[in-house]
């Protein structure tokens, strides 16, 4: 990939940097598709980043940032502008500076957990979902899967109170939404996510009873740091159909590249360009 004068930039900021997966997603994509844009890893400590953003969107070759940890919740309090799915789940993955320069943010994790759903053909209008974990990634499947009209939302977290503040606000965006917390039973779901880290470490419990899981149960994962955890493989022996951890990832980042203004693309064309490895 050439840089030139001409080259748009989306900066990926964060702290540490080393595990950021995007750049070797989108950087070999544009190259492919001729799109003369170029995302750049931006490691930046909490202290500085207010400071940060507000000078990196006096460039004018930004096609905006993608936010990742520590500086998801960070970024809200220095939008002008924000989504229904930022406003439920706090938190913040994408900004871009609009027309009239206003800083306007959004949050795309729900948005490519549900566009992999839709696209294996889960039937979600009126369906009842269950959602295990309400921290930032679980709120915000929850967002959109109330956007995408789910009937029925189960929410469960290890902090009581973290689960019925995102019913909370589900149910201010989302009047005829039906919110139930403080139960993980899977039993009876049309839908699982599991939203917490469990997986993440050899050993670590699994977030449900699978015993109680039904067969005709679609399970979703979060979890990235292999494709096939302990939840899944349990899932699939119970005969469930299934999304692993980077669907979610890859169905994303066509809706960030629209975000942008950029050409977009589809999951399948991403995997195959990415340099992507487990």
């Amino acid at each position: 990939m050439v840089i030139s004068g001409k080259t748009s930039l989306i900066a990926h900021i964060g702290w540490p940097t080393h595990s950021f997966k995007a750049p070797m997603i989108y950087n070999p994509y544009f190259e492919r598709a001729g799109v003369d844009c170029v995302v750049v890893p931006m490691g930046c400590r909490p202290e500085h980043f207010a400071t940060f953003v507000r000078a990196l969107f006096t460039l004018e070759n930004v096609a905006g940032a993608l936010i990742t940890m520590p500086h998801k919740v960070a970024v809200v309090e220095l939008l002008d502008a924000v989504s229904p799915a930022v406003n439920i789940a706090g938190s913040c993955n994408a900004v871009k500076r609009d027309a009239a320069g206003r800083l306007v943010g959004d949050m795309f994790d729900g948005e490519g957990f549900v566009r992999g759903l839709k696209r294996k053909g889960v039937r979600l209008d009126g369906a009842t979902v269950l959602v295990v974990g309400s921290g930032g990634v679980g709120s915000a499947i929850a967002a959109s899967l109330a956007a995408a009209g789910v009937g029925t939302m189960g929410l469960y977290d290890a902090r009581a109170e973290s689960a019925q503040a995102l019913g909370e606000r589900l149910k201010t965006h989302y009047p005829r939404l039906e919110v139930r917390t403080g139960s993980n039973d899977p039993a009876g779901w049309d839908v699982v996510v599991n939203a917490t880290p469990l997986g993440m470490n050899p050993g670590d419990p699994l977030p449900i009873d699978m015993a109680r899981l039904s067969k005709d149960t679609f399970v979703g994962e979060v979890v990235m740091k292999q494709e096939m955890t302990a939840f899944l493989s349990a899932a699939q022996a119970r005969g469930c159909r299934f999304q692993v951890g980077t669907d979610m990832l890859f169905e994303q980042i066509p809706a960030y590249l629209e975000f942008f203004g950029l050409p977009s693309t589809t999951a399948e064309v991403l995997r195959e360009v990415a340099t992507l490895a487990y």
